[in-house]
């Protein structure tokens, strides 16, 4: 079950992780400052990175319906479904997270704990929520919760190892 439940997160990681290989461009706040004198998310968070993260989440959704089409819900159209709103829930945690930064007057590019790691995690699991109800278990969310922290540690101190990110959160 637990090589299912990261198999089903798959979309949200990808949304999550396409930004940083996508993004650029025009930011996605259009450089709005609201009135506490802070943009409204922040110059990382780029109208391309935001689509590209979406589409890369759906595809990624697509080929895990496509290939193993009984993974959890023994029904492809409620996994296609569920990981469509895994990736839109990724990418709107977070520029949620972005725009609770900016509020708390957290500077761009400083770390924020937990926030930093599991924004897009929580997003992901509420849009996805109507259509994936029945694994929403305290088990299973406490080991997504947990791996995904995990994971998300790693992979962006690499990234930043590699030189695809300038800070490693």
């Amino acid at each position: 079950m637990w090589l299912q439940l990261l198999s089903f997160m798959v979309p949200c990681y990808a949304a999550n992780a396409a930004p940083v290989l996508l993004g650029g461009g025009p930011r996605m706040d259009m450089g709005i400052k609201l009135a506490d004198g802070n943009p409204l998310f922040g110059k990382t968070k780029t109208v391309r990175g935001f689509a590209g993260g979406i589409v890369v989440g759906v595809l990624a959704s697509l080929l895990i319906s496509q290939f193993w089409p009984n993974l959890i819900f023994n029904n492809p159209q409620t996994l296609l479904l569920s990981g469509i709103m895994l990736a839109v829930g990724a990418l709107i945690g977070d520029l949620a997270g972005s725009f609770l930064k900016r509020r708390l007057k957290i500077g761009e590019g400083k770390q924020f704990n937990v926030v930093d790691q599991m924004d897009f995690v929580v997003g992901g699991l509420v849009f996805a929520y109507p259509f994936a109800e029945p694994i929403y278990t305290f088990p299973n969310l406490a080991f997504i919760i947990v791996v995904s922290y995990a994971l998300h540690v790693l992979t962006n101190v690499l990234a930043n190892r590699a030189g695809l990110k300038k800070v490693p959160w």
